[in-house]
């Protein structure tokens, strides 16, 4: 059984809390939020790290709203995870989402060239390929397991398909940024002691930032219409990204974009599994509803659980 707390009902580092059905959640949820709406809570306790020094968790929306639209007083230079991590660390796996300004104002400038209109309007006939690729291949084959076959497969097709990155990629793509995200799992660490630990995560990353980087000085002397070599060549008031931004922003993308969107479709079936109502709500006016629907799913399937901010 979980630990709970005596007097909400729930311990948020306790990893058994989180797979507890979603009314229980809610529940507990609707509890802090009426009872102790910031409450402190210990850190869960690694396997193979010291346990770090607690953190206050903010559960109404309008006190969330308020802190991040406070960042000179609510960091994220901090990190964004509730542990502590080495400031190089934060910086190489979470680029821009790990920043302050007015280092956080440049990349977004810099970055921001590589999601232009037109880009973007092209990625939508990317997008649309790919999910049919995917759902035609499905069809002849006549099963799948949608977790891996669907919902993984489709983000990362797509961010690599943008960048411009072979499709021969993708296996190692996935390995690796499973690694980086799954890393605390033995299923993808099995050693977990501290420094297989760091060496496993960090051998992921350094694969990843190779491979972009090799890719980028190949499109500074190619170019070609790619998001990479929106990237390399993006020109604000003199500033360029460095090879070690590109890679970065690159692990960014394909680590918490792809991971981010596999849990949302993954939740979206399960929740149109569950309520065929909504499911068919949604066949009868596809078009209609799309706009509102992803927004939903997105909001009740929560693929980021939190977003810490440090105190200044």
């Amino acid at each position: 059984m979980t630990q709970l707390d005596d007097r909400s009902g729930v311990d948020l580092s306790d990893i058994e809390f989180w797979v507890r059905p979603t009314a229980e959640r809610e529940a507990a949820f609707a509890r802090l939020r009426e009872t102790e709406p910031i409450k402190f809570f210990e850190e869960p306790q690694p396997e193979s790290f010291p346990r770090g020094p607690g953190y206050w968790a903010l559960t109404r929306y309008q006190d969330v709203v308020e802190a991040s639209r406070q960042p000179e007083l609510f960091c994220s230079g901090g990190g964004t995870n509730i542990p502590d991590f080495p400031p190089d660390f934060n910086d190489f796996f979470g680029s821009m989402i790990n920043m302050d300004d007015p280092r956080h104002s440049r990349m977004r400038r810099i970055v921001s060239r590589g999601f232009t209109p037109k880009m973007l309007d092209s990625l939508k006939g990317q997008v649309e390929r790919a999910a049919v690729e995917i759902v035609d291949d499905i069809v002849e084959r006549g099963e799948c397991d949608f977790v891996t076959d669907v919902a993984a497969l489709l983000p990362l097709r797509i961010i690599v398909d943008m960048l411009g990155i072979p499709r021969s990629e993708e296996r190692f793509i996935f390995d690796r940024t499973n690694i980086i995200l799954g890393a605390t799992d033995t299923e993808y660490v099995p050693d977990q002691t501290e420094a297989s630990f760091v060496t496993a995560v960090l051998s992921a990353g350094q694969d990843l930032a190779a491979m972009v980087q090799a890719l980028g000085e190949e499109r500074v002397r190619s170019p070609k219409s790619d998001m990479i070599t929106a990237l390399v060549t993006a020109d604000v008031d003199g500033e360029h990204l460095s090879p070690q931004e590109l890679a970065s922003f690159f692990i960014l993308l394909v680590v918490a974009g792809n991971e981010t969107t596999r849990n949302a479709i993954a939740h979206a079936l399960s929740a149109l599994t569950d309520h065929p109502d909504q499911q068919q709500r949604w066949t009868d006016d596809f078009d209609g509803l799309a706009p509102t629907a992803v927004e939903e799913i997105v909001r009740w399937a929560t693929p980021v659980i939190h977003f810490r901010r440090t105190v200044t």
